[in-house]
C-alpha cells in the first residue's frame, strides 16, 4: 500500500479533506480519510508537507497527437479532408504519443485527454479518451471509441467550397447528417434480417457501423458548433435520432442559455485563450461559462489543443472565476464535471475508492497562476 499523507485532499466529490491522506493499491485508490491513516510496516508513504491533492485534471476536446508540435503537415494527422464523411477513422490510429504535448500535459496535471479528428468533416471519425502518461498508445487508452465526431458551421463549408463539392452551405452539412444516420438505420435493420436470413446479410460497411453505435446510443456524439443556429442544429438532429450528444465549443451557448436548460442540452465550452479569428468567435465571452452555470446547464472546459495549448486548460478555468464562475464549478469543469460529460467518470475525475490512482499535488490552490505542480501519478505511479 501507498499512502500520501498530510495533504489539503480536494476530492472534487462533494468532499475536502483539510489534512487528509489517500491510499492508493494496485493503481487504483483504495481509501480517503482524515488525519493521520493506520500505515504498515511495509508501506510506503508520502508526506505532501501540506500541498494540494486533486484528482488529475480532465481536458475533455482536443487534438493532442494528432495535430504535433513543431511537425508542421508531416505532424497534422486530424483531418482526412478529401471526403465529408469519415466516421469509421479511428483517432487512436492517428495519435503520436511521442508529441511532447503529453509531456506538457502532465506538468500541468492533467492525466486524461479526449482527443480526436478535426472539424474540417461532416462526420470526422472517433475521438479516444487516454491516459497521458505511457509508451505506445494501446497502453494510455482510457476508452476508445469514446465518441463520435460531427461538425457544424463553417469548417466543412471552407473545407469543401475550396473542392468544389458538397457541403458548401449549412443546409447541406446538415442533410449529409441526416443521410448518413438514415442510412445507418437501414443497414442496422438488415443486419436483424440477415440474423435470420443469411442471404439478406449486407455486406460490412465500416462506415455505418460505426454509426449504427450512435444509433444505439452505445457511443455519443460530439457536435462542433459555435453559433446559436448551428447550436440548435445539431440538438434537433440529435432529438430526431435518438442520439446522446454533447455540443461542443458552443461559443454562443451563452445568448440562449435557458434554452439549452430546457432542452437538456450538455456542452463543453472553450477554448477561451485565442483570438476571434473567424465569425464564428466574435460573441467570445469569458462569462459565458457563469452564465450557463447560473441556468443551471450542465458544462465542462476544453483546451481544443492546439488552439489553446493544453497545459493552460487549468489557466483558462482561473480567468473563468475572475469573470463569475464560482470557484468549486471551476475546478468541476476539469476535473469530475468533464469525465461525466465524456462518460469516463466510473474511472477519473475524483479521489473516490475504487477509481484510477490519478493525482496531482499542487504547491498552492490549483487555479492560482502561483501555483507549481510537485507531483503527478497516473494509475498510483509517479510520474513526475
Amino acid at each position: 500500500m501507498f499512502f500520501i499523507t498530510n495533504a489539503r485532499v480536494m476530492t472534487m466529490a462533494g468532499k475536502t479533506y483539510e489534512t487528509g491522506w489517500v491510499a492508493i493499491e494496485d493503481g487504483k485508490i483504495a481509501a480517503v480519510g482524515e488525519g493521520n491513516p493506520k500505515v504498515s510496516a511495509g508501506d510506503e508513504r508520502l508526506d505532501a508537507g501540506g500541498a494540494y491533492l486533486l484528482p488529475g485534471f480532465v481536458d475533455p476536446h482536443c487534438h493532442i497527437g494528432l495535430f504535433e508540435d513543431d511537425l508542421g503537415r508531416e505532424g497534422e494527422d486530424g483531418n482526412e479532408d478529401i471526403d465529408p464523411v469519415t466516421p469509421h477513422l479511428r483517432a487512436i490510429d492517428g495519435i503520436n504519443p511521442d508529441d511532447p504535448s503529453f509531456c506538457d500535459a502532465l506538468d500541468a496535471g492533467i492525466t486524461t485527454v479526449v482527443t480526436g479528428p478535426g472539424s474540417a468533416n461532416v462526420i470526422g471519425g472517433q475521438f479516444a479518451a487516454l491516459k497521458t502518461y505511457g509508451r505506445y498508445v494501446d497502453e494510455m487508452v482510457l476508452k476508445a471509441p469514446q465518441s463520435l465526431k460531427v461538425a457544424f458551421g463553417e469548417n466543412p463549408k471552407r473545407t469543401y467550397q475550396d473542392q468544389e463539392k458538397s457541403p458548401v452551405t449549412r443546409m447541406a452539412t446538415a442533410a449529409l447528417l441526416r443521410e448518413n444516420l438514415v442510412a445507418a438505420q437501414e443497414y442496422a435493420q438488415k443486419l436483424e434480417e440477415g440474423e435470420e436470413d443469411p442471404d439478406k446479410r449486407p455486406e460490412r460497411d465500416l462506415k455505418l457501423e460505426i454509426i449504427c453505435h450512435a444509433l444505439r446510443g452505445e457511443l455519443p456524439v460530439k457536435a462542433h458548433a459555435h453559433r446559436r443556429d448551428d447550436i440548435f442544429t445539431a440538438l434537433r438532429i440529435a432529438r430526431e435520432f435518438g442520439l446522446e450528444m454533447t455540443v461542443e465549443h458552443a461559443t454562443e451557448g451563452h445568448l440562449a442559455a435557458d434554452v439549452l436548460k430546457e432542452v437538456g442540452a450538455r456542452v463543453i465550452l472553450g477554448p477561451y485563450l485565442c483570438g476571434k479569428g473567424k465569425v464564428e468567435l466574435q460573441n467570445m465571452s469569458l462569462e459565458a461559462p457563469a452564465r450557463l452555470a447560473k441556468a443551471g446547464v450542465p458544462f465542462a472546459l476544453m483546451s481544443d489543443h492546439p488552439e489553446t495549448p493544453v497545459q493552460f486548460l487549468p489557466v483558462q478555468a482561473a480567468l473563468c472565476v475572475r469573470a463569475g464562475l464560482p470557484e468549486d464549478q471551476a475546478l468541476r469543469a476539469i476535473t469530475i464535471d468533464a469525465a461525466r460529460l465524456c462518460g469516463i467518470d466510473d474511472r477519473v475525475g475524483s479521489i473516490e475508492p475504487g477509481k484510477d490512482a490519478d493525482l496531482a499535488l499542487f504547491s498552492a490552490h490549483p487555479l492560482s497562476l502561483q501555483a507549481k505542480v510537485l507531483a503527478v501519478f497516473v494509475d498510483g505511479r509517479k510520474v513526475r
